[in-house]
This record gives structure tokens, sequence and C-alpha cells, in this order.
């Protein structure tokens, strides 16, 4: 690449040689104090301003997010009919803790519990719903006691 022996601005003979010349371009020290400083300010503007409008271009041109859907299982416990919020506000809080009492009195659903050998040598306490059925840790293990001896007494 071939540099330039007079500035391109004012045409004044350059006085660099060697890799002072690289560093400041075809400009005198003159003309590369009037306009370098702005030259470098310019181009720092300039690339913010693309920068900006390609982030706000690709904004635009997104498309918008799907609706919200939220599927139940066909076995979900929960009713179909929409939430009445009037007569939950009559409610008091006393009957819904008797209701909430009640309720769960008359389930009789067993707890079991895991019962696969931990590393400490014991039987794993934690609780499953079903008798044979293991925790996550303990999955594919074996029992070290009875099915009997797995369910909990409420």
């Amino acid at each position: 690449m071939r540099f330039t022996n007079f500035c391109t601005t004012c045409g004044a003979p350059l006085e660099r040689k060697g890799w002072r010349r690289r560093i400041r371009g075809p400009n005198c020290r003159d003309c590369w104090l009037r306009n370098g400083r702005n030259v470098r300010f310019r181009s720092l503007v300039v690339v913010a301003l693309m920068v900006t409008a390609a982030f706000g271009f690709g904004r635009y041109l997104r498309p918008s997010p799907p609706p919200l859907t939220i599927k139940r299982a066909a076995n979900s416990p929960l009713p179909d009919l929409p939430l009445n919020l009037d007569e939950l506000g009559k409610r008091t809080s006393k009957d819904s803790f008797q209701d909430s009492n009640s309720s769960s009195a008359s389930v009789d659903d067993k707890v079991y519990i895991c019962g696969a050998r931990t590393k400490k040598g014991t039987p794993c306490r934690r609780r499953v719903h079903f008798a044979g059925e293991r925790c996550y840790q303990h999955k594919g293990m074996t029992a070290m006691v009875s099915v009997e001896k797995l369910a909990i007494k409420p």
C-alpha cells in the first residue's frame, strides 16, 4: 500500500516517516488536530445509529407471540365451570376451614413410604402414593421391608 507525501486536506508536505505516517493517516498535524477527533466521534455516532436502527427494525419485524393457552389433562380434578367469586366472598373463613377439614377426613387415601435401602443402610422415609412405588432417588430399587410395613398409619 502506498502512502501519500502530501496532506489530502490542505496539500502541505507531510513530515512523518515510517509507522507514524500509518497511524495518523494522509493528513498534516494541523488538519489531523482539527478534523481527527471529529471524524472518530462521527464514526462512533454513525455506528451507534446503525446498531440502534437495526435493533429497532428487528423488533418491528418480529412476529407477535402466540396467545397463551393453558391445557388441562383429561383426568384433572378441577371443575370445568368458571369460578364464582361472589359466592367465595360471602363465605367466612370459619366455613372454609370446616369444609377443608371435612374433605380431608373423608378421603381414605393411604400413604406409603419408599422403603428402599439408603447409603446409611436404613429404609428411605420419603412418601409415595402407591405400595411398591419408589421415590425419585431410588427408582428401580427393591424395598428393605415388606409391603405391609410400608403403609403409614394416620
